[in-house]
């Protein structure tokens, strides 16, 4: 009866301590190769907890056997199985299905029957060294086929072959332990003895080792059952087949065994049919075979709090639009409730991680580049490590990534293995990047395909893609993006910028740009129109922003004798930049590679008329005759016919300046923020993006600038 007790709570040992494990392992959404390094496994209180009660377990069913026999002890020990199954339901909230019933009666009565029979017809025999050289190569090469077949499959079939090897190696512990202890009687310590012990050893690691990845990819009780039936098959094949223990096997009983055997089997198949895999990535598919797609299931039915990390191949102290977009997503994201993470490159100060008004920055090592003075970049193989240790130890709902350079790309790998689910956001033009390369026009266009495809691959492995506005989302299906994308406005402070007009000491009107000062902004153009404007109406222009065209715009001023009446401001401060807003009179947008114009949405949200490009996501924004005009890209005297226009008439400036007030309403950061938290819902399947997701989705985004790699003003 002791024993019987014993064996009992050992079995309830085995199902705590492989769930405890098992919560410890195992990633939020991973495969059977995404279970942690032994350096984040050894600092998991959980891990130590579960190896703690894995040990007590073991204890307990060595004192059953010293008290009975293996008859007795063994079919109990299945109990491991019940135990670790009805808690996992309880876990889902779930219920016992009649599948998952009949498996479990299968698992236990075929393994246990195999136990008893296997006890009755074996007699303990001298374990000699040519028994244990046979056991452990048998052993050897059915556990490395175990794993090399565990890297070929995914999903499932890796679980189960890393199950199955993780039974092997603990099935040749007992042959081990046997020759051990005889050995020790025998002889007392020797080199034998230390032989046996290292192979012990060696059996041990790798039947823990499979046991915790398998853990990592499944269920705890299909891992259970697994180890439940392989184990005693292997150690009874050993020692029959090695040890020669049943001399006397009848045909019948190998049958009989047998069946008792395939009975459990069928049931541990069953079993991981029946029990949901969450967080098992599905396999790839034949060409041909129809797959169901696997469902990660959130941990939150509502959109917070979650766990998010955003990747970003610029943050600031950058200063561009991309930048911006990540700080403020990942602030009014924090505001809201979630856990948020930031990953991007360090700055001078070199790698860490801090935290800043809320958020959790961890900045990897990067270099300089020659493309730009304060953008930084990270090699992706200098990265890859990083990446993946940090998402081990976050274990985030959703990867959200800015871009697809080094930090990105990694992110989206790293969460591929991994299951997790990754959104895209694109802010990117090859093409402007490639204006600081200065190539020849052919070269230049080459490298632009490239970087183009090279972009669609790296957000294929995102389950949502968006971009700021529906032309920017056009970019990316023109590109090769097969997949869906959505246009997702980046959200915008109104009330920031709705502040009343000021009105400026000097007599006349002004006129605004705000941005970078590179050549794809087109301000020369600005500077040509102001020009052509009458001297008596007193415009006078205003620059916000550095770049690297400042130099040649202000020769060119100087040139066009209106260097008295434009002013350089170059990096300002945000209220600076506010107070520009607020005393201008006509906001002015002559850029021709905007995927979205955040200054442009600034200057609506001031309440000011725009005159802008016709050209990408401009049109969006401006609409001709309501709230500004547009004018033909390079068209210097179009351009200034339209400031024309609405210098000779103060009335229709308010007019137009309210309606871009009413247009940048769609824009309201709040309502991003709920979209993209809709969003993740929606990446992770779950059922709660169908009623949380806003509808429509807004069609524009606030940020200007798409450019990762430049500066567009000196706000911060």
């Amino acid at each position: 009866m002791l024993a019987a007790v014993l064996a009992v709570l050992g079995a309830c040992c085995y199902a705590v301590g492989a769930k405890l494990q098992h919560e410890a392992v195992r990633p939020r959404r991973g495969d059977a190769s995404a279970s942690p390094s032994l350096r984040v496994l050894v600092r998991c209180p959980r891990w130590w907890a579960g190896l703690a009660v894995l040990g007590v377990a073991t204890a307990l069913h060595v004192g059953a056997l010293w008290l009975a026999p293996v008859t007795v002890v063994q079919p109990l020990g299945v109990t491991a199985v019940l135990v670790s199954a009805v808690w996992g339901l309880r876990a889902r909230r779930a219920h016992l299905t009649t599948t998952m019933g009949l498996a479990l009666v299968a698992v236990v009565a075929g393994a246990g029957m195999f136990a008893l029979l296997a006890a009755r017809v074996t007699e303990p025999t001298q374990v000699t060294a040519a028994a244990q050289l046979w056991a452990g190569l048998l052993v050897s090469l059915a556990v490395l086929g175990c794993s090399g077949l565990a890297v070929l499959l995914r999903g499932r079939g890796r679980f189960l072959v890393q199950a199955v090897g993780a039974g092997i190696a603990y099935g040749c512990m007992p042959v081990l332990i046997r020759a051990a202890s005889e050995e020790f009687t025998s002889n007392g310590v020797s080199a034998a003895l230390g032989g046996t012990l290292g192979g012990l050893t060696l059996a041990g690691l790798a039947g823990c080792w499979l046991s915790q990845r398998a853990l990592a990819a499944g269920p705890p009780e299909v891992t259970l059952a697994c180890l439940t039936v392989v184990d005693p098959f292997v150690a009874v094949v050993l020692g029959v087949g090695v040890l020669g223990e049943a001399p006397g096997l009848s045909l019948a009983t190998v049958v009989a065994g047998l069946a008792c055997w395939t009975l459990a089997v069928v049931g541990v198949l069953q079993l991981s049919r029946a029990t949901p895999f969450p967080h098992l990535t599905p396999g790839r598919q034949s060409p041909g075979r129809s797959s169901t797609r696997q469902e990660y299931v959130m941990h939150n039915a509502h959109p917070r709090p979650q766990t998010i990390v955003i990747g970003a191949d610029t943050f600031p102290p950058d200063v561009n639009g991309a930048a911006n977009f990540a700080q403020r997503l990942a602030e009014g994201l924090s505001g809201r409730g979630h856990d948020v993470h930031v990953i991007c490159p360090a700055t001078e100060a070199g790698a860490g991680t801090i935290m800043e008004k809320g958020i959790t920055v961890h900045r990897l090592a990067s270099h300089r580049t020659p493309f730009h003075p304060t953008f930084r970049v990270c090699l992706p193989w200098q990265v890859a490590r990083s990446t993946a240790r940090l998402l081990e130890v976050i274990r985030p709902d959703v990867v959200h990534i800015q871009s697809h350079f080094g930090v990105c790309r990694s992110l989206a790998t790293a969460a591929r293995r991994r299951g997790i689910p990754v959104v895209a956001t694109n802010h990117f033009m090859p093409e402007n990047l490639l204006g600081y390369t200065r190539l020849p026009a052919r070269l230049a266009g080459a490298a632009c395909r490239f970087a183009w495809r090279d972009l669609v691959r790296v957000f294929h492995r995102a389950r949502v893609v968006t971009a700021p506005t529906p032309r920017a989302v056009q970019l990316l299906h023109d590109n090769g993006l097969a997949s869906p994308a959505q246009a997702v406005s980046c959200g915008l402070d109104l009330e920031r910028f709705a502040q009343p007009t000021k009105n400026h000491d000097e007599a006349g009107t002004r006129v605004l740009f705000v941005g970078r000062l590179d050549e794809e902004k087109n301000v020369h153009e600005l500077l040509h129109a102001l020009a052509l404007l009458p001297r008596h109406l007193d415009v006078r222009g205003e620059i916000v922003g550095k770049g690297s065209c400042r130099r040649a715009l202000e020769d060119l001023a100087d040139e066009l004798g209106i260097r008295d009446r434009v002013t350089f401001h170059g990096l300002v401060s945000d209220q600076e930049v506010l107070d520009a807003y607020a005393r201008c009179d006509i906001f002015c947008m002559p850029g021709t590679a905007e995927l979205q114009s955040l200054a442009t949405l600034e200057a609506m949200a001031a309440g000011k008329p725009v005159v802008a490009a016709d050209a990408m996501a401009l049109p969006h924004l401006v609409h001709p005759g309501r709230n500004g005009y547009l004018f033909p890209p390079g068209d210097v005297r179009a351009l200034a016919d339209r400031l024309m226009e609405l210098l000779d008439d103060p009335a229709a400036r308010r007019r137009m300046g309210e309606a871009g007030r009413e247009i940048v309403t769609e824009h309201d950061i709040h309502r991003t923020l709920a979209t993209f938290e809709a969003l993740y819902l929606h990446a992770a399947g779950h059922p709660a993006a169908k009623t949380t997701l806003p509808l429509p989705l807004p069609t524009s985004a606030m940020e200007s600038e798409h450019d990762e790699y430049a500066a567009r003003s000196g706000r911060r």
